[in-house]
């Protein structure tokens, strides 16, 4: 990692503070007097190499498999074989306490049997036993939590690549904050199901297994009561638990995806809703999102409530029965005190296992809920998908061919019909007209952000459909209209498109686009942390860095959305400056809402009701006196480029 000045310089120095708070920014490096310390925490930090990780768009055959909790678990068997082995000694390790007590009675306690050796020896046995299982608890929750932090990594990562493949109609239909919902809660209930609730169900199950088979061979009659007499009505209840339960936690988890969907919505448009003093209706409708995920909550709360206590009154019952059976039983010798005794902690032991599951079940359901949304999420294919047979793009010259295009978000109405247009190699082309009319989907058909669904879209006359879209977007750069710059360092930013880029290449590209004076009065210069989505920057300043890190990029293409639409009159100039360096040699799109910017273009394509009106250079418009002509006169009218600087503070 690139530290600027190192240690040593005035980023993480003592001078850092000083240059931020000139510089306007706030202090983001390490106190000086800390320096010492943190200089020897990283001297104890191991080598962090890079993992061997290359993305595809096309999903590999473990990928499309369906998303189960058996597949996520069963790809680390070392971990799961030794789980069930703990679990099995576990269960049966832990039922031997009634076996001992029942020979330690009836060989030890019973009159005429007296024998202080056996009571020892069956007291110590069951010390022994008990810390062995307490050793064999602490490696089986050990190893169920390496277990469940690799099964989380992997399904972090599965999903979160998914999403890298998922196509920007998705992203526009769906909250971010339902997709933050999936990657969080989701996943950490699944995370709590498997490092406690598998482990949970599988030695509770097995308990159960166990006892019954140790009824049987303790008192035949009074285990076939309780197969006939409490099985069955447990066994009724726990099925209409479970589909009701179900229910339930489906509900928890579509209502947590709103309240986080909502929270996020609002912080992100904390300044809106300050500006517009928006903060009592924003309480109102979040306790209305939270209200519903509380009653969601409440239903499932419900269900437990009936389930739990219905549980017990019947193990309680069913006690009080083989109770009376079993004393008839002894008074008439047909069973002894001490197996009397065992079989009635076995019983309570059968009960037990009965309510610890009601307690995992919610965590069971919880879990199988996360997983089908999640299920549902990595089902969900990319509506702009590549080929298994696409190819490689080849180096292009920059021509832009759109035969009979049609399209629409809505397929039922469409925003573009049969356009039809070409822009040769080199060329630069503004598109203009009403807001709405299309002009900027044009652009997103161009690098294959969407499909049109009638006609084509060819670059050097190759259908972008058949190949790669890694290769093609390498080749088509965007700047969009609000550049995004994400948290990091000014380098981090500019080489987001090429990481690879030498530092010779970033002050380059600094130097093209006029960044020069930003750079020269940050603290740390290129390695400057900017804040998240660049904040602490101007807009100009922000479009620029967006136009650098396309030019580092070196695309063949350029897609410019309306990128000088938010700027006042001097950053325009600069920006415009900086395009006439980025553009020479390409082809460019650019959407324009100003007049400036589009008469700097080779030719000018209007427009207007999802077709193209007319298109030429900007000369030859003007003396047709069409449709452009009839904006450059109200432009004028508005006084044109001199009622931009009156509006400029």
């Amino acid at each position: 990692m690139a530290w600027g000045g190192g240690f040593g310089g005035p980023f993480f120095g003592g001078g850092g503070h000083r240059a931020s708070t000139d510089s306007g920014l706030p202090f983001g490096g390490i106190p000086g007097e800390l320096m010492a310390e943190a200089t020897k925490l990283l001297a104890t930090e191991p080598p962090h190499p890079k993992a061997a990780f290359a993305f595809s768009q096309r999903p590999s055959p473990s990928e499309r498999q369906r998303l189960t909790l058996a597949r996520l678990v069963a790809k680390y068997p070392g971990y799961l074989y030794g789980g069930s082995l703990l679990v099995l000694a576990l269960s049966l390790i832990l039922q031997a306490g009634p076996k001992l007590t029942e020979y330690a009675i009836d060989h030890g306690m019973i009159p005429g049997h007296h024998s202080l050796e056996v009571i020892t020896v069956c007291a110590t046995t069951y010390l022994v036993l008990a810390l062995f299982s307490a050793l064999l608890q602490r490696v089986q929750v050990d190893v169920t939590g390496r277990l469940a932090a690799r099964v989380m990594q992997d399904l972090r990562i599965r999903v979160f690549t998914h999403l890298q493949r998922l196509s920007l109609d998705f992203f526009s239909e769906e909250k971010a904050g339902v997709l933050m919902s999936r990657m969080t809660s989701d996943i950490e209930n699944l995370q709590q199901l498997v490092q406690d609730g598998i482990s949970q169900f599988a030695t509770q199950g097995l308990t159960m297994i166990v006892i019954s088979v140790i009824l049987f061979t303790t008192n035949v009659t009074l285990a076939t009561w309780t197969v006939l007499l409490v099985v069955p009505l447990l066994f009724v209840l726990s099925i209409w638990f479970h589909r009701a339960s179900e229910r339930g936690y489906l509900l928890t988890r579509d209502r947590i995806a709103t309240v986080l969907a909502d929270l996020s919505e609002s912080l992100y448009g904390v300044r809106v809703v300050t500006a517009h003093n928006r903060q009592r209706r924003n309480i109102r409708n979040h306790r209305h999102v939270v209200g519903a995920y509380r009653d969601a909550n409440f239903y499932t709360g419900r269900v437990s409530a009936v389930y739990g206590p219905t549980t017990v009154m019947i193990g309680i019952l069913g006690q009080g029965l083989l109770l009376g059976i079993g004393g008839h039983l002894y008074l008439e010798h047909r069973l002894s005190l001490g197996a009397l005794i065992a079989f009635f902690l076995y019983l309570n032991r059968f009960f037990s296992p009965i309510q610890l599951l009601v307690q995992q079940y919610n965590s069971l359901q919880q879990g199988r809920s996360s997983i089908t949304r999640l299920r549902e999420l990595l089902e969900t294919p990319p509506s702009v998908d590549e080929r298994d047979d696409a190819n490689e793009l080849a180096t292009i010259d920059g021509r832009i061919t759109f035969e009979h295009v049609t399209f629409g978000y809505d397929p039922d109405h469409p925003v573009l019909t049969d356009v039809n247009l070409e822009i040769a190699a080199g060329e630069s082309v503004a598109f203009v007209g009403p807001t709405g009319a299309g002009k900027s989907t044009i652009a997103k058909l161009a690098n294959r952000f969407y499909d049109p669904t009638a006609g084509r879209v060819l670059v050097d006359g190759v259908d972008v459909r058949t190949v790669t879209l890694r290769s093609l977007r390498n080749q088509v750069g965007v700047v969009p209209q609000e550049p995004f710059l994400f948290a990091g360092s000014i380098r981090t930013n500019l080489s987001f498109g090429r990481p690879e880029a030498t530092d010779a290449e970033i002050e380059e590209a600094i130097d093209v686009v006029g960044l020069r004076d930003l750079v020269d009065r940050l603290p740390a210069g290129i390695d400057t942390e900017v804040h998240e989505r660049g904040q602490t920057l101007s807009a100009g300043e922000r479009q620029l860095l967006a136009l650098a890190r396309a030019f580092l990029a070196r695309p063949r293409v350029l897609i410019l959305d309306e990128a000088t639409s938010s700027l006042d009159l001097q950053s325009e100039t600069i920006v415009e400056r900086a395009l006439d360096r980025i553009l020479e040699g390409r082809s460019a799109i650019l959407i324009a809402h100003r007049l400036t910017t589009a008469q700097r273009a080779d030719r000018i394509v209007v427009v207007d009701r999802g077709g193209i009106v007319e298109t030429g250079t900007p000369a030859q418009l003007l003396a047709t006196g069409g449709a452009y002509a009839t904006m450059y006169a109200a432009w004028l009218a508005s006084g044109g480029r001199d009622a931009t600087r009156e509006a400029t503070p």
